[in-house]
């Protein structure tokens, strides 16, 4: 079944085309939400919380504005951020045992398959060096853009345009 038919069905809220639609992204979405949200039991209520927005906002989506892929990531990284800013999130963490610690430290060793899982990591490395940094700040580790500013110690104004220089470089790699 092609994307488009299945938007069709998405539309039309026919049940089976969810089933398809988590069949088709879930993995590659949990990727990335588990790459920003290190519990597994938290990224996994993210995804079913995203696919529960893909479902309900699909009327949102526009072609021309993007890829349905795209959309469905910008979803998902979306809502990890806000669960990692959220105020019960936050008080959840303060009271840690060192054990969780070393879990997150045994998952973090994990990012490059996770990332490589989705394909991204090849296409990633053949970027600029300032590229793959601040793409690995902003997309993979959940800064905004003037997080990252502070991070690299470099005016906002500066990491608005080289994320946009880089991620158009990123897209012709991807086009390739």
């Amino acid at each position: 079944m092609t994307q488009e038919e299945i938007l069709s069905l998405i539309h039309q809220k026919d049940e089976k085309a969810y089933t398809l639609l988590y069949d088709m992204y879930a993995k590659s979405l949990f990727a990335i939400i588990s790459n920003l949200v290190k519990e597994r039991e938290e990224a996994e209520d993210i995804l079913q919380e995203v696919f529960v927005k893909i479902w309900k906002n699909i009327d949102s989506f526009s072609e021309s504005k993007g890829r349905f892929y795209t959309w469905m990531l910008n979803i998902a990284r979306n809502s990890a951020i806000d669960k990692l800013r959220s105020k019960g999130f936050n008080n959840g963490k303060k009271n840690l045992s060192s054990d969780n610690f070393v879990y997150l430290m045994d998952d973090s060793n994990k990012l490059n398959h996770k990332i490589d899982s989705i394909g991204i990591q090849e296409f990633v490395k053949k970027l600029k060096p300032k590229c793959i940094q601040i793409i690995d700040l902003l997309f993979f580790k959940g800064y905004t853009q003037q997080e990252a500013s502070e991070e690299l110690e470099i005016p906002l104004g500066t990491v608005k345009t080289q994320n946009r220089n880089c991620i158009n470089d990123l897209r012709n790699f991807l086009r390739v």
